[in-house]
Order: structure tokens, then C-alpha cells, then sequence
């Protein structure tokens, strides 16, 4: 005699999808927590690299990205990294006006390179950044450079950048 396939009751498929996302939300915040560092004091987040690999984030973010648009000012992405939204706005109108002096194509960087980290006091740093990218000028075969400082702060435990404007 054959015997017709049951299909699982609906309440145990349930209990088993929701068994399921607990062990892989557990497992997300157990290996999780033991790598993202709690507040660290400024000094430490240095010297233990947190800073610069938080700076390349956002310069990598910038890279590739062309500054005349409102698409790229409108990216949630690179306002984190900004106290208020006119600090980004400042910093924004700042970059895109040095991008466009020293001619850039599309206004556009392709790649950017940290330099150095100057402390200059425990809370703020100095990182001196070089842009590069394709020369907007015609006939000119050579590509358009950039190097500027931007100041990053540590406050209300995370580090910021602060527009030279300000």
C-alpha cells in the first residue's frame, strides 16, 4: 500500500524558520561583538588603526565619485562622517572647488592615497590627502593632482571630520 506524503504542519515550519533566524542572529552577534571595538579613547584608536582604516572607508567612499553632482552631496554614506549636515556642506563645497581649480575631469578623483597622520592634539588629527585623477584641460595627457589636509576630531566617542571652514 502507498502511503501519501504528509506535508509538515504550518506550525512547524514556523517554529523551525524562526529557530532557524535566532542561531543565525546569535551567531552574527556572538563572532560580531568580539571585533567592533567599544569607545575607545582617542590615543588608542590610533595607535590600534582604527583611524585609518575609518579615514580610507571614507575616502574610498569619495573615490570614483563626481563632486558637480547632487547625487554624490545627497549620499547618506559620506554624511556620517560629519558632526552636522552644513559641516558636510561646507566640506563638500570645499573639495568640489579644489577639484575644479585644479581641473579635474567630471570633477571626478580615481584615486586617493593617504599620506601621513599628524597629531596635533589628542583628540584631532591631521590626515594629508592626495587626490588624482584625469585632466579635464584638453591635450593635456598628464593627470590632475591634489593634496590637502583635512582635520578629523574625536568627539562624543567617534571620530569626525571638521571643514576647514569652520
Amino acid at each position: 500500500m502507498v502511503r501519501p506524503l504528509v506535508a509538515p504542519t504550518p506550525g512547524l515550519v514556523g517554529r523551525i524558520y524562526a529557530l532557524t533566524i535566532l542561531v543565525a542572529v546569535i551567531a552574527a552577534v556572538a563572532t560580531g561583538c568580539s571585533s567592533v571595538p567599544e569607545t575607545l579613547p582617542p590615543s588608542e584608536s590610533i595607535s590600534q588603526g582604527w583611524l585609518p582604516r575609518l579615514a580610507d572607508v571614507f575616502y574610498q567612499r569619495i573615490a570614483n565619485r563626481r563632486f558637480n553632482s547632487i547625487a554624490t552631496f545627497h549620499d547618506p554614506a559620506l554624511r556620517e562622517f560629519f558632526a552636522t549636515g552644513e559641516a558636510f556642506a561646507d566640506y563638500y563645497a570645499d573639495l568640489a572647488q579644489a577639484l575644479d581649480y585644479e581641473r579635474f575631469e567630471a570633477n571626478r578623483p580615481l584615486r586617493i592615497t593617504l599620506l601621513e597622520f599628524e597629531a596635533k592634539e589628542p583628540d584631532r588629527v591631521l590626515i594629508h590627502v592626495h587626490f588624482s585623477g584625469a585632466n579635464a584641460r584638453p591635450l593635456r595627457w598628464w593627470s590632475s593632482n591634489l593634496v590637502r589636509s583635512d582635520q578629523w576630531e574625536f568627539r562624543e566617542g567617534r571620530w569626525l571630520i571638521r571643514p576647514g571652514k569652520l
